[in-house]
Protein backbone atom coordinates (compact mmCIF):
# COMPACT_ATOMS: atom_id res chain seq x y z
CA UNK A 1 0.00 0.00 0.00
CA UNK A 2 1.35 3.35 -1.27
CA UNK A 3 0.41 6.77 0.52
CA UNK A 4 1.11 10.29 0.69
CA UNK A 5 1.32 11.82 3.81
CA UNK A 6 0.94 15.77 4.19
CA UNK A 7 4.02 16.73 6.87
CA UNK A 8 3.41 19.63 8.53
CA UNK A 9 6.76 19.83 10.27
CA UNK A 10 9.44 17.13 11.37
CA UNK A 11 8.61 16.89 14.81
CA UNK A 12 4.76 15.88 14.20
CA UNK A 13 5.72 13.29 11.60
CA UNK A 14 8.33 11.50 13.36
CA UNK A 15 5.56 9.51 15.50
CA UNK A 16 2.89 8.78 12.39
CA UNK A 17 5.80 7.53 10.58
CA UNK A 18 6.86 5.08 13.21
CA UNK A 19 3.23 3.68 13.03
CA UNK A 20 3.25 3.66 8.69
CA UNK A 21 6.33 1.18 8.97
CA UNK A 22 5.28 -0.21 11.47
CA UNK A 23 2.26 -1.52 9.44
CA UNK A 24 4.34 -2.06 6.35
CA UNK A 25 2.54 0.81 4.92
CA UNK A 26 5.17 2.73 1.66
CA UNK A 27 4.96 5.96 2.86
CA UNK A 28 6.32 9.65 0.94
CA UNK A 29 5.88 13.09 2.62
CA UNK A 30 4.36 16.18 1.02
CA UNK A 31 5.52 19.20 2.70
CA UNK A 32 2.90 22.09 1.83
CA UNK A 33 4.51 25.86 2.30
CA UNK A 34 1.39 28.58 1.73
CA UNK A 35 0.21 28.25 5.40
CA UNK A 36 3.57 28.86 7.13
CA UNK A 37 3.79 32.33 7.90
CA UNK A 38 6.47 34.37 8.45
CA UNK A 39 8.39 32.80 4.78
CA UNK A 40 11.67 32.27 6.95
CA UNK A 41 9.28 30.39 9.71
CA UNK A 42 8.23 28.03 6.35
CA UNK A 43 12.43 28.29 5.25
CA UNK A 44 13.06 26.71 9.23
CA UNK A 45 10.50 23.96 8.90
CA UNK A 46 11.64 22.67 5.47
CA UNK A 47 14.66 22.80 6.35
CA UNK A 48 14.64 20.67 9.80
CA UNK A 49 12.24 18.25 7.46
CA UNK A 50 14.84 18.07 4.81
CA UNK A 51 17.69 17.18 7.50
CA UNK A 52 14.95 14.55 8.98
CA UNK A 53 14.02 12.56 5.63
CA UNK A 54 17.24 12.44 4.81
CA UNK A 55 18.25 11.02 7.88
CA UNK A 56 15.76 8.21 8.11
CA UNK A 57 15.57 7.97 4.36
CA UNK A 58 12.21 9.57 3.50
CA UNK A 59 11.16 10.26 -0.29
CA UNK A 60 9.39 13.87 0.08
CA UNK A 61 8.40 16.34 -2.51
CA UNK A 62 8.18 20.00 -1.16
CA UNK A 63 5.64 22.73 -2.56
CA UNK A 64 6.85 25.01 -5.41
CA UNK A 65 6.78 29.19 -4.66
CA UNK A 66 4.88 30.60 -1.95
CA UNK A 67 1.25 31.74 -2.23
CA UNK A 68 1.21 33.97 0.74
CA UNK A 69 -1.06 36.34 -0.91
CA UNK A 70 -3.52 33.30 -1.63
CA UNK A 71 -3.78 32.35 1.48
CA UNK A 72 -4.45 35.43 3.72
CA UNK A 73 -7.49 35.96 0.59
CA UNK A 74 -8.85 32.31 1.50
CA UNK A 75 -9.08 33.32 4.79
CA UNK A 76 -9.87 37.18 4.81
CA UNK A 77 -13.00 37.87 6.47
CA UNK A 78 -13.30 34.29 7.68
CA UNK A 79 -10.49 34.89 10.62
CA UNK A 80 -12.27 32.62 13.17
CA UNK A 81 -12.95 29.79 10.79
CA UNK A 82 -9.75 29.83 9.08
CA UNK A 83 -8.59 26.34 9.86
CA UNK A 84 -11.30 25.08 7.69
CA UNK A 85 -10.08 26.92 4.62
CA UNK A 86 -5.93 26.01 5.57
CA UNK A 87 -6.89 22.32 6.27
CA UNK A 88 -8.88 21.72 3.29
CA UNK A 89 -6.30 23.50 1.15
CA UNK A 90 -3.35 21.38 2.48
CA UNK A 91 -5.78 17.80 2.69
CA UNK A 92 -6.79 19.02 -1.10
CA UNK A 93 -3.59 19.69 -2.87
CA UNK A 94 -2.64 16.28 -1.10
CA UNK A 95 -5.44 14.48 -2.41
CA UNK A 96 -4.48 15.95 -5.87
CA UNK A 97 -1.04 14.57 -5.64
CA UNK A 98 -1.83 11.38 -4.29
CA UNK A 99 -3.87 10.58 -7.11
CA UNK A 100 -1.32 12.02 -9.92
CA UNK A 101 0.94 9.61 -8.13
CA UNK A 102 -1.12 6.76 -7.99
CA UNK A 103 -0.95 6.67 -4.53
CA UNK A 104 -3.36 4.45 -2.75
CA UNK A 105 -4.50 6.57 0.39
CA UNK A 106 -3.57 9.99 1.42
CA UNK A 107 -3.36 11.07 5.33
CA UNK A 108 -1.48 13.78 7.61
CA UNK A 109 0.58 14.37 10.50
CA UNK A 110 -1.84 17.15 11.29
CA UNK A 111 -3.83 14.09 13.16
CA UNK A 112 -0.66 13.60 15.43
CA UNK A 113 -0.87 17.39 17.37
CA UNK A 114 -3.16 17.50 20.32
CA UNK A 115 -3.67 21.29 19.72
CA UNK A 116 -5.70 20.54 15.81
CA UNK A 117 -9.15 19.75 15.38
CA UNK A 118 -9.36 16.41 15.02
CA UNK A 119 -12.79 15.68 14.15
CA UNK A 120 -12.72 18.71 11.60
CA UNK A 121 -9.44 17.14 9.58
CA UNK A 122 -10.84 13.86 9.32
CA UNK A 123 -13.79 14.89 8.20
CA UNK A 124 -12.85 17.19 5.64
CA UNK A 125 -10.22 14.29 4.92
CA UNK A 126 -12.85 11.85 3.98
CA UNK A 127 -15.11 14.50 2.29
CA UNK A 128 -12.14 15.30 -0.41
CA UNK A 129 -10.83 11.70 -0.59
CA UNK A 130 -14.57 11.04 -2.13
CA UNK A 131 -14.68 13.79 -4.06
CA UNK A 132 -11.19 13.26 -5.76
CA UNK A 133 -11.50 9.90 -5.73
CA UNK A 134 -8.54 8.47 -3.20
CA UNK A 135 -9.18 7.58 0.23
CA UNK A 136 -8.25 9.23 3.29
CA UNK A 137 -6.33 6.91 5.27
CA UNK A 138 -7.20 8.04 9.29
CA UNK A 139 -5.43 7.09 12.05
CA UNK A 140 -5.31 8.73 15.78
CA UNK A 141 -1.87 9.47 16.08
CA UNK A 142 -2.70 11.39 18.90
CA UNK A 143 -1.85 8.38 21.68
CA UNK A 144 2.20 8.52 20.57
CA UNK A 145 1.79 13.00 21.09
CA UNK A 146 4.85 12.64 24.48
CA UNK A 147 7.00 10.21 22.78
CA UNK A 148 7.47 12.18 19.13
CA UNK A 149 8.10 14.63 21.23
CA UNK A 150 10.53 13.47 23.48
CA UNK A 151 11.98 12.05 20.08
CA UNK A 152 12.32 15.66 18.50
CA UNK A 153 13.92 17.29 21.29
CA UNK A 154 16.51 13.73 21.63
CA UNK A 155 17.41 14.87 17.83
CA UNK A 156 17.47 18.52 18.77
CA UNK A 157 14.91 19.37 16.08
CA UNK A 158 13.99 22.84 15.72
CA UNK A 159 10.20 22.55 17.41
CA UNK A 160 7.94 25.72 16.42
CA UNK A 161 5.30 27.49 18.79
CA UNK A 162 2.36 28.01 16.79
CA UNK A 163 0.68 25.89 14.32
CA UNK A 164 2.18 27.98 11.13
CA UNK A 165 -0.42 30.83 9.83
CA UNK A 166 0.02 34.54 10.63
CA UNK A 167 -2.85 34.67 12.98
CA UNK A 168 -1.94 31.36 15.05
CA UNK A 169 1.32 33.40 15.41
CA UNK A 170 -0.46 36.38 16.94
CA UNK A 171 -2.28 33.77 19.39
CA UNK A 172 0.94 32.62 20.33
CA UNK A 173 2.73 35.40 21.14
CA UNK A 174 0.50 38.53 21.09
CA UNK A 175 -1.86 36.55 23.33
CA UNK A 176 -4.77 38.98 24.16
CA UNK A 177 -2.94 42.11 22.52
CA UNK A 178 -4.67 44.10 19.67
Amino acid sequence: MKLLLHICCAPCAIYPLKVLKQEEIDVMGFFYRHNIHPFTEMLKRQETLEQYAEQIGLKMIYQKGYDLEGFIQGVVFRENSRCIYCYHDRLKSTALLAKRGKFNYFSTTLLYSKFQKHDMIKAIGEDIGRSVGIPFYYHDFREGWKEGIEASKQLSMYRQQYCGCIYSEKERFAGGYT
